[in-house]
């Protein structure tokens, strides 16, 4: 069987996680790089053994011999790469947030379907084993009905430059940043619900910039099940670590980062804390290796990949939300 060719867009630092997962996936070979500095662009060439490099999106849409990309490049140019690639016939996973907007979100889901494409959004903690395996505790039953939720994203001590907090290439702060991560993994959880209501306060507090820093969401689901996330740069302390999300529940608790579940009460009360492999990082390598093989496992069967484009919408729907309720300070219906 021909491997499934595979080029990055971008050599930053995402795209090296990328990089190793598509090297260690079965049927995927990495054969190229596209970014517009000539030394950066030879250097990761050289690092993963790649002959092939790309200055312009063009040059790398009009290869034959490249069937998926994967792109690791700032916000903006998110759904205008993807179009193009898809519209080249190429398949996608596209690095979250998914767009900078639910319209432009929405406007990729219809290329990736007009064209038969594949189009993954990087909503990679779907993919982490401690995630995996709380998801499968929740729906066992084991904790009943979810009541509340808490998930972070939060950043302690530290922040982001560059483009992240240019808002015309980066669309918001942290929220879309780091806050992402928490409510698509609280959805993955609770087995994706709907979001039905989004309440916000989001502001600037931290920084000298544009965008936002600090971010408290309340997001109500269909499933019954509210969600309290908070996103943030900078922040003095943090109550959880990128992804971290608390579950109650009528029968019980759980938690993921550190991963735990409690159930029962008074003298009945068990508590479970699984072992997991040592992570050589918090954003651990596994999870980008999961990700990258879903990924090439759905291009050649065929099947709609998971997160796929309605995935990374929703997403970008309650994000969108969230804003408008911050400046009109009330909730949002979606």
């Amino acid at each position: 069987m021909t491997p499934i060719r595979v080029a990055m867009v971008g050599y930053g630092y995402i795209a090296h996680y990328h990089a190793r997962a598509v090297r260690a996936a079965p049927g995927m070979t990495l054969v190229g790089v596209l970014g517009r500095d000539p030394g950066k662009r030879a250097e990761f060439a050289e690092l993963y053994g790649l002959k092939k490099g790309y200055a312009h999106v063009e040059q790398l849409a009009g290869d034959a011999e490249v069937d998926a990309v994967v792109i690791a490049w700032p916000n903006a140019l998110h759904a205008p790469v993807a179009t193009a690639m898809m519209r080249a016939g190429k398949h996608v996973l596209v690095e979250k947030p998914m767009a900078m907007n639910a319209a432009e979100a929405r406007a990729m889901a219809d290329v990736a379907a007009r064209t038969g494409r594949q189009l993954m959004v990087g909503h990679m903690w779907r993919f982490d084993r401690e995630a995996l395996y709380l998801r499968d505790v929740v729906a066992s039953g084991a904790l009943g009905d979810i009541v509340k939720t808490k998930g972070y994203g939060v950043h302690q001590g530290w922040g982001p430059t560059g483009w992240f907090t240019d808002p015309a290439l980066a669309g918001g702060g942290a929220l879309i940043d780091m806050g992402v991560h928490a409510l698509d993994t609280v959805r993955f959880l609770l087995g994706d619900p709907d979001p039905i209501r989004v309440y916000a306060h989001i502001s600037t507090r931290h920084g000298d910039y544009a965008v936002d820093d600090e971010g408290v969401l309340v997001v109500e689901w269909s499933g019954g099940t509210t969600s309290i996330i908070e996103s943030g740069w900078w922040h003095a302390h943090m109550d959880g670590v990128e992804a971290s999300t608390q579950l109650f529940g009528t029968r019980g608790y759980a938690r993921l980062f550190p991963t735990t579940y409690t159930t029962g009460s008074g003298e009945d009360v068990r508590t479970e804390t699984p072992e997991f492999p040592a992570r050589a990082d918090h954003c651990d390598q596994h999870i980008y290796d999961g990700q990258v093989a879903e990924f090439g496992a759905r291009i050649l069967d065929g099947a709609p990949v998971v997160p796929g484009p309605e995935h990374g919408h929703v997403i970008m729907a309650i994000c969108d939300a969230a804003y408008r309720s911050s400046q009109e300070g009330q909730a949002v219906t979606l």
